[in-house]
C-alpha cells in the first residue's frame, strides 16, 4: 500500500479523484496528509470533510523556499508518507526535497510533455494550432516537467475549443490516469531505464496495451492502456 502525501494549491480535483479510486478499491493507497501553501485552498476543506490530516502554511511568511520546504518535509516525514503526489501545486520543489524521495514524487501536467511545459500548457497548446494535446503523469526531477513519463492521455483540439473547455476535458482524463499511475507504482510495476519508464507485466495486461474511446467529453487515447480506470 502506498502512503501518500498530496500537495495542492487550489481545488485539488485530482486529490478527490485519488480518494474516489481508493474508496472503490481500485487504488491500494492511503492519503496520509494533504498539504497546501494556500490556507484558503478548497482542497483543505475537502480533506477535512473526509477526515484527513492537513498541513497548511502561507509560503510568503517564510524567509525563502528552502525554509518553507524544510518545514513541509518534516510534516511529510512525520505523517509516514513515502510517496508525494503533486496535484495542482503551484510552486517548484527545492532540490533537497526532490532528492529526499527519489522515484517517489509524481506530477500530472495538462499537456503532452515534452511539448508545452510550464504553467501555461493548456493555453499554449491551444494558441499554437496543435491538433492534439492531453495530460502527462511523470516522475518529478529537479528540472520542472522533465522527469520520466509514466502515462499519457491524448485528445483532439477542436477549432471551437476555449481554454476552459479544453482544460475541463483534460482534467477528466487526469482523473483517470493519475490513480492508474499510482496503482502501477503500488504494484511495483514501474521501472526507469535510460530515462524511459517501462511498465512491467501485471495480472490484467502485458503493459503494452493502448486504451481509446469516446464519451461525452469527446475522443481520447491513453498509453499505456488503462487497467480498469
Amino acid at each position: 500500500m502506498l502512503n501518500i502525501a498530496a500537495l495542492a494549491s487550489g481545488a485539488g480535483t485530482n486529490v478527490s479523484a485519488i480518494l474516489a479510486a481508493i474508496r472503490r478499491k481500485q487504488l491500494d493507497a492511503r492519503l496520509a496528509l494533504v498539504l497546501s501553501n494556500n490556507p484558503d485552498a478548497p482542497v483543505l476543506k475537502t480533506a477535512e470533510e473526509e477526515g484527513l490530516a492537513v498541513w497548511s502554511r502561507e509560503h510568503k511568511k517564510f524567509a525563502d523556499r528552502g525554509a518553507y520546504d524544510r518545514e513541509m518535509l518534516a510534516a511529510i516525514r512525520k505523517s509516514g508518507a513515502e510517496t508525494i503526489v503533486l496535484a495542482g501545486y503551484m510552486r517548484l520543489l527545492s532540490p533537497f526535497l526532490v532528492r529526499a524521495f527519489p522515484g517517489r514524487i509524481l506530477n500530472v501536467h495538462p499537456a503532452l510533455l515534452p511539448s508545452f511545459p510550464g504553467m501555461r500548457g493548456v493555453g499554449e497548446a491551444l494558441s499554437s494550432g496543435a491538433r492534439l494535446t492531453g495530460a502527462t503523469v511523470h516522475f518529478v526531477e529537479e528540472t520542472p516537467d522533465s522527469g520520466p513519463i509514466i502515462i499519457q492521455a491524448a485528445l483532439p483540439i477542436s477549432s471551437e475549443d476555449s481554454e476552459n473547455d479544453l482544460l475541463r476535458r483534460i482534467h477528466a482524463l487526469e482523473h483517470r490516469i493519475y490513480p492508474q499511475a499510482l496503482q502501477w507504482l503500488a504494484e511495483g510495476r514501474l521501472k526507469i531505464e535510460n530515462r524511459r519508464t517501462r511498465l512491467l507485466p501485471g495480472k490484467k495486461f502485458s503493459g503494452e496495451a493502448v486504451s481509446c474511446g469516446r464519451d461525452d467529453l469527446g475522443a481520447w487515447l491513453v498509453s499505456p492502456g488503462l487497467e480498469g480506470f
